[in-house]
Order: C-alpha cells, then sequence, then structure tokens
C-alpha cells in the first residue's frame, strides 16, 4: 500500500488528492509544521534526507519531488487514465504543465511569500526600515510583474481549453492546483482571471478532492 508522508498545508495535499482520483488505497502519516518556522518537522529527515514533503513509500520504494511522485502514481496505477495518451498534443502539454507548476509557476509565488514575511518579522528599528525598504523594491520591481506575467499566460492558456492540457481533466491539472490556490491566496487571482478562477473553483468541487481534504485534515495558505 501507498505511504504518503503528509505535511499540513503543503503540496502533500495534492498527492492525496491524486491517490482518490486513482481510486488507490493509502495510508497517511501525518507532520506538522513548527509553528514560529513553518518548516517541516526533523521526523521527516527520517523518510528522505531532504527533510521536506511530500514523499511517498511503495513497497519499498521511496519517490520524493512533487512532479516525480504524480508521474509514478500514474505510471504505476494509472492505467491510461488522467494522461493523454503518448505522441498527442495533448501529451505534450501535460508534460509541459506538469513540470511547470514547480519549475516557473511556484518561484515567484515563493519569492513574495518569503519578502512579505520579511517585511513582517519583528526586528530592531532601523533594521526594520531597511527590511522593508528592500522587500517593498524587490515586489514592486519583480515579483509583482513575475506574478502578472504568469497569471496572464495560464488565463490566455485556458481560452480555449477546458483544463490545462485540454478538454479532459488530468493529473497535470492535479499539480497545477497548488500554484493556483497559492496565487489565490497571496497573488491576486480573483474573478478578474475569469478562466483561472473557473477551473480553480470546479477542480474543488471534484468529490475526489474532497474526499482527500477529509484525509489531509484543515488545509489552508
Amino acid at each position: 500500500m501507498v505511504t504518503v508522508h503528509h505535511l499540513n498545508n503543503s503540496r502533500s495535499q495534492r498527492v492525496l488528492w491524486l491517490l482518490e482520483e486513482l481510486g488507490v488505497p493509502y495510508d497517511v502519516i501525518r507532520y506538522e509544521r513548527d509553528a514560529k518556522t513553518m518548516l517541516a518537522p526533523p521526523a521527516l529527515l527520517a523518510v528522505h534526507p531532504l527533510g521536506k514533503s511530500p514523499v511517498i513509500t511503495d513497497a519499498g520504494v521511496t519517490v520524493a519531488e512533487s512532479g516525480a511522485i504524480v508521474e509514478y502514481l500514474v505510471d504505476k496505477y494509472g492505467g491510461g487514465r488522467l494522461i493523454p495518451p503518448a505522441g498527442t498534443p495533448e501529451r505534450l502539454r501535460y508534460t509541459y504543465w506538469l513540470h511547470y507548476a514547480e519549475g516557473s509557476a511556484m518561484p515567484p509565488l515563493l519569492l513574495k511569500l518569503i519578502f512579505d514575511r520579511v517585511e513582517t518579522t519583528p526586528m530592531p528599528w532601523p533594521f526594520s526600515a531597511m527590511a522593508r525598504r528592500i522587500a517593498g523594491s524587490v515586489r514592486g520591481a519583480f515579483i509583482a510583474p513575475q506574478l502578472k506575467r504568469h497569471l496572464d499566460f495560464m488565463e490566455a492558456e485556458l481560452a480555449s481549453r477546458s483544463f490545462f492540457t485540454g478538454e479532459e481533466f488530468t493529473a497535470a491539472d492535479v499539480q497545477m492546483s497548488f500554484p493556483l490556490e497559492a496565487a489565490r491566496a497571496r497573488a491576486g487571482l480573483d474573478a478578474s482571471r475569469p478562466k483561472l478562477f473557473d477551473l480553480l473553483n470546479r477542480l474543488q468541487a471534484r468529490e475526489a478532492y474532497k474526499r482527500a481534504l477529509e484525509r489531509g485534515g484543515p488545509y489552508s495558505f
């Protein structure tokens, strides 16, 4: 049986969702972030040397990294489901979005989170004023334009299709759910980008998504 080493409020939530979509039985071992640092607990180091989540174990195999986990589960348990046929334009788009989620979409979202925290972290004056000035400059000159570019790009890509790969829901949409949720929580994704907003609502309305929330516990940004 697949075991998901699940960290609260993390990318591992979409692994639970994918397993629910595939109908694969799984166990969940829960880990809690440090309330102050928001980092994963040291216990995860016993599962993988980087001590991060998501990580799965399955029949003696340990797989880390969201994209690798998605590929492993779809290849082993999908039976052709949630992935377009090989050699089709949809398959190429599937591969692209599967890797775009972490390789391109998440870095500016992570930077925004970091610099938002830099700005609000208590520190003595004048360091606090300097930190706020630097954080504001980086957000305005780099992070905000990058986020807008990516959100505009994703919105345009959905102009002629229902899902990221085409007209069928795939595991690439599961992978893309996390940056969309992060963008809605802290990067301005709202109804002004109706295609993205509608897709996220449709993804979160899926029964497998709801079952995964029940298994994973509280989930927020």
